[in-house]
């Protein structure tokens, strides 16, 4: 005990030039240290009898110093050992925190510690306020202190810091008992970490390799590095927040298992619950998970983790946060589970939170931010609504369709040429396209014999199932999957509102899980005569031609010759009915009818070049050839584009951008971005009226090609006026309907994965007979909502004078199909090109996500 009155007194009369604030410091460190091991009865007595005779000790610490005491050389060693220790600790802490020649590895900076950032999902809203999706590294959504359960605050802190409310940071007396138990062997000493300490290494990952300085990869120091990496980011930590704040952090952060993260995620996926609604045994589950997310999990170790959830509530119990009869009781409950663990591709919508995903990842390259850790909030222009009745309308017309398409070919394959025989070698030189055939070629590089054993090689796989729009099971080889996955017909489907440019649905393919390739804007096909309206808008707003939907042109055989690669051709479009009427044809009419012949005299007239330059200025932006047949669309489109362009006739000739996004928010619900769509006039306002009124015609007219739409479906209520446009490509490979009302302007489009796989006849492969039962049913659906608000009625009518003649008379003639009939030796129109796999390869079954 006389060495320990030795060291306050020698403390005292050392520190007193420095001042009185780093004495009392000092005192503080020895009184703390001191107290440890004498006890702090003993520490104050002594300290009691210093202050009263504080003359005597300070001669009897001097006699000490006197090199002919018998003390002097053990309290000189005891000094030099105090100071020498002293200073190294303080250069060691130095080197700590500044990172002393990159030697330590980084510290949390002032700004990273008062304000700390957690990776955060971030989630996609429709315009109706419903989330459809998060994307994440880490699947977490915080929440406010006021939104945790006490039962967990009591749960965690009687399980892992019972001192939390006491220490600053680091409980000493837990260090000690920790080292006390690992010296004695001892196993029942606890853990020495703080409920803090543990936070700031979750929180600043202090032991991932960017925190590793040159001595973070020596063992052992390398752990001392940590550890006191941990203690001073902790104390720094409870001198910025309060103990509440701190634990609300620290449930935000932590790693449940099942790659959720934070407590918010994990009441959801574990109990289908907020965390503000958690019972005591489900705070204890876990509580007890956070030691260690797969020996404790409740889903994949039950019994380990009743165990676990046990020992939480005996620690509660132990600490007076329940009774023994209120342990014993909840000690005897099974766990029960009520799991619902979110993917970013659950629901509705996946084609288009996929396009989101594009979109917010390349304005976050260009603004500073990451979709994937800082918890953006994406409110996009999509109604939920309306998406779930275009997906029901898709699921329900495409099923129908395809039980004709497979009653239509039986047991033949429908891959047939261009004269309908079979392609030989199809499925063999499909699969040469397939990831799957290119990986095993890579494998056996001499082997073609062993690439075929594997291909042909059954095994247990999940397939789409589209009688039922589920999955199903089958002992299929890859061959088999391909075999049957080419015989399923694909589909997309878009609405927009044309005066705003939202985006109001869109339904990219028959179930993403399976198809992840996207018919909406990755899908370009050819569109047939939903091309057509671009040649009648050239034809009535270019003054050069200043042409009304009046005008005359007869039915008659066209012929054109050109030029191709240096050699004559001549192209002679036919019309589907195989004959012509030689009869007079208002411009309405022949758009209505879809009349071949009289669209491509009048392609002719108006010249294939400025067909091109109007078709562009109203959105088209794939590639597009000035060629005779240009006006009967035999070039490839995407949907988006189509959708898009109709929207000008809407619009007041008013080319809209189409957006998928509104606004971009941060976590904390501070705005970063709104959008707003790029509008140009494409044509005048006249004009546009007028191409209103020429689709409607395909509604009204006799022998009107989209005529079926008010006949079979509950849309023509309230004096609702629709227009439309079918197309149908040569021998049946695409199918499409564009519809416009005054609120959207809609597209569908139907066909095989490959050009080759169609019906055989028109009248079962056109496009009103695939794509129009699709836009109709839609259209049925979302009327019959009164939640969303939209009315069927009348087009607007114009502000403006039409001053070209419209209203002409009307009679019947025989209904004409829209099919184009293109020779395809004389028009390079796209019959010989390779046809593209629409859809990734589905051998192996590839549910990972969609090739970029």
């Amino acid at each position: 005990m006389e060495v320990i009155r030795s060291f306050f007194i020698k403390i005292k009369s050392m520190f007193q030039l420095v001042g009185t604030q780093t004495s009392t410091f000092i005192n503080f460190i020895f009184y703390k240290f001191f107290s440890l091991f004498a006890g702090k009865e003993r520490t104050d007595a002594y300290l009691n009898s210093y202050r009263k005779n504080k003359n005597s000790f300070s001669d009897w610490w001097h006699s000490k110093f006197d090199k002919n005491s018998a003390y002097y050389k053990p309290v000189s060693i005891i000094w030099k050992t105090f100071v020498y220790g002293f200073f190294g600790v303080v250069f060691y802490i130095f080197c700590v925190e500044t990172n002393f020649l990159w030697l330590m590895g980084s510290m949390p900076s002032v700004e990273d510690l008062q304000n700390p950032k957690m990776n955060q999902s971030s989630e996609i809203y429709t315009s109706d306020g419903v989330m459809i999706g998060k994307f994440y590294t880490e699947n977490r959504t915080p929440v406010a202190a006021n939104q945790i359960s006490p039962n967990l605050v009591k749960a965690l802190v009687a399980t892992e810091d019972i001192r939390f409310y006491k220490h600053s940071g680091i409980d000493y007396k837990a260090m000690v008992s920790v080292a006390l138990g690992l010296a004695t062997g001892g196993t029942d000493r606890g853990g020495g970490s703080t409920i803090t300490q543990q936070l700031a290494k979750k929180l600043f990952k202090t032991r991932k390799s960017g925190a590793r300085g040159a001595l973070g990869y020596v063992p052992l120091l390398s752990t001392l590095i940590y550890k006191t990496k941990e203690w001073l980011t902790a104390i720094k930590l409870e001198r910025n927040f309060t103990k509440e704040e701190i634990l609300t952090m620290y449930f935000n952060t932590v790693d449940y298992g099942n790659n959720t993260y934070g407590i918010n995620t994990a009441a959801k996926s574990y109990f289908s619950k907020s965390p503000d609604s958690l019972n005591i045994q489900e705070s204890a589950v876990l509580v007890g998970l956070q030691k260690a997310t797969t020996t404790y999990n409740p889903i994949r170790n039950p019994k380990k983790s009743l165990e676990r959830r046990n020992v939480v509530i005996s620690q509660m119990q132990k600490y007076g946060y329940l009774t023994i009869k209120q342990a014993d009781s909840i000690s005897a409950l099974p766990i029960e589970l009520n799991t619902k663990f979110e993917t970013p591709y659950d629901g509705n919508a996946n084609y288009f939170k996929n396009a989101v995903v594009d979109f917010v990842k390349k304005w976050g390259d260009e603004n500073g931010y990451d979709l994937y850790t800082d918890g953006l909030k994406i409110y996009t222009t999509i109604d939920s609504r309306m998406q779930e009745h275009a997906e029901e309308a898709m699921t329900q017309k495409m099923k129908q369709l395809q039980r004709v398409f497979e009653d239509h070919w039986g047991k033949q394959n429908p891959w047939v040429d261009e004269n309908g025989k079979e392609i030989p070698d199809f499925l063999a030189n499909v699969v040469k396209r397939t990831s799957r055939y290119k990986s095993l070629a890579a494998k056996f590089p001499s082997s073609p014999d062993s690439v075929l054993f594997y291909l042909n090689k059954k095994d247990t796989m999940t397939v789409y199932d589209w009688k039922n729009s589920s999955e199903m099971k089958r002992y299929w080889s890859s061959m088999d999957s391909l075999d049957y996955y080419k015989r399923v017909l694909r589909a997309g489907m878009m609405a927009m509102d044309p005066h705003t440019g939202q985006i109001k649905a869109w339904v990219g393919g028959l179930d993403y899980n399976y198809f992840k390739y996207d018919a909406v804007k990755q899908g370009k096909r050819q569109p047939g005569s939903t091309f057509k309206p671009f040649v009648y808008t050239t034809a009535i707003d270019d003054s050069t031609f200043n042409m009304s939907p009046c005008d005359q042109i007869e039915d008659k055989p066209f012929s054109k010759k050109y030029i191709e690669n240096g050699e004559e051709k001549e192209w002679k479009p036919r019309n589907a009915t195989g004959y012509f009427t030689y009869s007079n044809m208002t411009l309405r009419r022949a758009l209505a009818q879809s009349v071949n012949s009289v669209t491509a005299e009048l392609t002719d007239e108006v010249g294939p070049a400025n067909v091109v330059r109007y078709a562009k200025k109203m959105g088209i932006t794939t590639p597009l050839e000035a060629m005779p047949s240009i006006g009967l669309g035999p070039f490839d489109v995407s949907l988006y584009d189509m959708v898009a362009a109709y929207s000008v006739f809407v619009n007041n000739g008013t080319y809209t951008e189409p957006i998928l996004v509104t606004k971009i928010e941060e976590s904390n619900g501070k705005i970063v971005e709104e959008f707003q769509p790029e509008h140009r006039q494409a044509i005048s306002p006249e004009s546009a009226f007028l191409m209103v009124h020429m689709l409607k015609g395909g509604v009204e007219e006799p022998g009107g090609t989209s005529g079926s739409i008010k006949w079979r479906f509950d849309v023509a209520k309230n004096g609702n006026e629709i227009g439309g446009k079918t197309g149908t490509t040569s021998n049946n490979s695409d199918g499409w309907f564009m519809c416009i009302t005054r609120d959207l302007v809609i597209g569908a489009w139907v066909g095989g994965d490959d050009r080759s796989i169609h019906f055989r006849t028109t009248n079962l492969g056109e496009g009103a007979k695939t794509a129009l039962p699709i836009v109709g049913s839609f259209l049925e659906k979302i009327y019959r909502d009164k939640s969303i608000g939209l009315e069927p009625g009348p087009f607007p009518k114009p502000s403006f004078k039409i001053n070209k003649t419209y209203l002409c008379p009307t009679y019947y003639q025989p209904s004409q199909s829209d099919s184009l009939d293109i020779e395809s030796d004389s028009t390079g129109s796209g019959r010989n090109e390779e046809d593209d796999l629409i859809g990734p390869p589905p051998i192996p079954l590839d549910t990972s996500r969609r090739n970029e």
